[in-house]
């Protein structure tokens, strides 16, 4: 061994040359440019000159990007943030971010409470495209999917005018979601769909409707308001609260049944019924949970029960009013 050698060390991959030998048995090879280190010489072992003309060093391959085209000064699709629901089938429904800008999105979105949240999906978003959760979303759960939180940047390989980060937060209500039915862009497919960055309508004040606003407001505390006591034994069957149930999906005859239960419940307590009775069926047993759950330590319940079960079997729940 020889200054000069090109040598490899035998308990890793690099090579170096050898450039001084120094005491006990060690050598200094400098195996980049500018960077000696010293090894026992029973840790090196010789390169032969014939190697490298029959193994060629394969040569390093840099990613190319494909230059992108300056579309700072032209007109771009700002807004386009979709959240679609997608009915996997009767209970459970897939969630896809949509992009439909024309900026990439760094992006974060997570639901729960403000202290406690779980990610749903995050990354980065390119232009027109989407992204699907990971995490599937049952319906029988919807009251406790909280808060979702979006947070995106705005990005491009290009020059552009600084945008601000865009955050926004979505508080999910069984009265409206299901009104939500549309065809999603990109997608084309019919689901739940919601815009994360629609302009919001500006708020207009108009000075003498307020006036009159507030007149009515006033009247309204004075006249006492009449409540529409409803029938001991309300019927949630979909074929008693609607003629069009063949053209809805059980997602949409769920939440009418459920806007009805509700409906009907705040109007007993406000009348001062003492009890009544909600024909559920049995069926799957949804309805009946989903009631039995909004029942449960409502501070106008005393007890709720299943009724008449010789008559209902288990199709019925009574609810004692305090």
């Amino acid at each position: 061994m020889n200054i000069g050698d090109k040598v490899r060390l035998i308990h890793s991959k690099e090579e170096g040359i050898v450039t001084k030998f120094l005491k006990n048995d060690v050598v200094e090879v400098e195996i980049e440019e500018g960077f000696k280190l010293p090894v026992l010489r029973k840790e090196l072992a010789i390169v032969s000159k014939t190697e490298d003309k029959i193994f060629k060093p394969q040569q390093k391959v840099t990613e190319v990007i494909a230059p992108q085209k300056n579309i700072g000064n032209l007109a771009k699709a700002d807004k386009g943030i979709f959240l679609a629901f997608l009915p996997k089938n009767e209970k459970i429904l897939t969630l896809h971010l949509i992009n439909n800008t024309d900026w990439d999105l760094p992006y974060s979105l997570t639901s729960g409470s403000e202290k406690n949240h779980r990610g749903l999906l995050g990354g980065y978003l390119t232009a027109r495209s989407f992204q699907k959760s990971p995490i599937d979303l049952d319906l029988k759960d919807f009251d406790n999917w909280g808060n979702l939180t979006f947070q995106a940047f705005y990005y491009n390989f290009s020059y552009f005018s600084e945008k601000t980060p865009f955050s926004k937060k979505l508080r999910l209500r069984a009265n409206t979601f299901f009104s939500h039915k549309k065809m999603a862009p990109i997608l084309q497919k019919e689901c739940f769909l919601f815009q994360l960055d629609a302009e919001e309508a500006p708020l207009v004040i108009n000075p003498s409707e307020l006036k009159e606003k507030m007149f009515e407001s006033r009247t309204d505390e004075i006249l006492p308001k009449v409540i529409e006591k409803p029938a001991s034994t309300i019927d949630l069957h979909i074929e008693e609260l609607t003629s069009n149930s063949n053209n809805m999906s059980n997602a949409q005859i769920l939440e009418l049944q459920l806007r009805t239960f509700e409906l009907k419940f705040e109007s007993a307590i406000a009348s001062g019924m003492d009890e009544i009775i909600f024909i559920h069926g049995v069926g799957n047993g949804v309805l009946r949970q989903e009631i039995q759950k909004r029942l449960a330590g409502h501070k106008n319940v005393a007890w709720f029960q299943d009724a008449q079960k010789e008559k209902f079997g288990y199709g019925a729940t009574r609810v004692k009013i305090k």
